[in-house]
């Protein structure tokens, strides 16, 4: 029994560590910082790169890009090097909802995206390259960014069984249900053709 509460303690502390660094809103802290407005008022109010790219400034966008997908990779490294692999999928789920529904900022966050790729590459780095490389292909298609990030979040569950991964299957499809429902309106655009396309401004 001790040792199962002990356990329990352990994934409790891991997602409450991996919650408070998901959380961190780093395209808002970023546009403020290098003097680029208020996210919340500029595009679509969304606090990940795509929307800090709006600004202008494509330096801004990157390092969102970067320190979001950072975060996920930082916190399934770290709950896999002082916990176990149990403990490093509680963070990646932790991190993840951080990110969306961040404490700070009235639980209205990013959509994930950034931070689901990095997460992956902490969880099983073949299938986070796999994931940005459909990310990749599909923008380059069709030029528009929520169609990329949705292909590529599918193509997860797809990967975790083509690349033997069958452990991070279940947490693909949760996330992968998440970053959809985060992107109910971007669908919505795709379907009336209303969506902006990669470069144009909306």
């Amino acid at each position: 029994m001790p040792d199962i509460v002990s356990s329990g303690s352990a994934l409790l502390l891991w997602a409450m560590i991996a919650y408070i660094i998901g959380s961190i809103p780093f395209g808002l802290i970023l546009a403020r910082v290098m003097g680029l407005g208020n996210l919340r008022d500029i595009g679509s109010g969304n606090i990940g790169a795509t929307n800090v790219l709006r600004t202008g400034s494509k330096k801004a966008a990157a390092l969102t890009l970067l320190l979001d997908g950072g975060k996920g990779v930082v916190v399934v490294l770290l709950a896999r090097a002082y916990a176990d692999a149990d403990a490093a999928q509680i963070a990646a789920f932790a991190v993840m909802i951080g990110h969306c529904f961040p404490v700070w900022l009235k639980f209205r966050g990013g959509k994930g995206v950034a931070t689901f790729l990095g997460l992956l590459y902490g969880l099983a780095w073949p299938i986070g390259i796999a994931a940005c490389l459909s990310w990749l292909v599909t923008a380059l298609m069709f030029r528009f960014s929520s169609l990329a990030a949705l292909v590529a979040a599918a193509s997860t569950m797809v990967w975790a069984v083509v690349l033997g991964e069958p452990q991070v299957f279940i947490l693909c499809a949760f996330l992968t249900a998440l970053i959809f429902w985060r992107h109910a309106g971007n669908i919505r655009r795709l379907v009336d053709g209303t969506e902006g396309k990669i470069g144009k401004k909306n």
